[in-house]
């Protein structure tokens, strides 16, 4: 009898990493990376993975912000799950915005989910543990990241209530986040006009 475990992440709302993902990832780059990348780079970045920067069809920087809900995943995602290589999904409810993803590589266990500015969602982690340089602590996300992590932004839609994310990895392997919606936009704090 295989067990499941469900376990919910915590949704971060305030990192302040200096010049985060300032290094863009560049269509080249990318391809120069590939061919020279093992198996498991592939699994990370390769087609149908969620952080793969050729998922919507043509080359996007994951660490762009990518408006994700103004797309209809059965037609985005078309030439993938026809030829069985997709690992994603997304749909709203009148309730919610949902999103389901496969985590790749071997750090399933060190994604973070952040809420940036009440704007961007951002799902990052490593795959690879980054073997120290200097005594320097500099993080990972901030030169080549994509030599030891992965990350996908999301532009987050107006309606979108980002202080009621729920995110929740199931077998270290399905990333399932759920953003409630706001009832009414005018009650959002973001959308708030106030007289002076």
């Amino acid at each position: 009898m295989t067990t499941s475990t469900h376990k919910q992440l915590e949704v971060l709302t305030d990192d302040h990493t200096p010049q985060k993902w300032c290094v863009l990832l560049r269509e080249e780059v990318f391809k120069k990376f590939m061919s020279q990348g093992s198996p498991i780079v592939h699994k990370v970045f390769g087609s149908g993975s969620f952080f793969s920067p050729r998922l919507f069809g043509k080359f996007f920087d994951p660490s762009d912000a990518f408006p994700l809900w103004e797309f209809e995943s059965d037609i985005l995602l078309l030439s993938l799950r026809s030829s069985g290589q997709s690992t994603i999904d997304w749909s709203q409810t009148d309730q919610d915005y949902v999103l389901k993803a496969e985590l790749p590589g071997e750090g399933k266990n060190s994604v973070q989910v952040y809420a940036e500015n009440g704007k961007v969602l951002e799902i990052s982690g490593q795959w690879k543990q980054q073997q120290p340089k200097t005594n320097s602590a500099r993080d990972w996300r901030c030169g080549h990241w994509w030599e030891s992590g992965y990350v996908r932004r999301l532009e987050l839609p107006q309606d979108a209530d980002w202080r009621k994310i729920e995110a929740y990895v199931t077998n270290d392997q399905i990333l399932e986040i759920k953003i409630h919606k706001i009832n009414n936009p005018l009650d959002s704090d973001n959308n708030q006009n106030t007289a002076a």
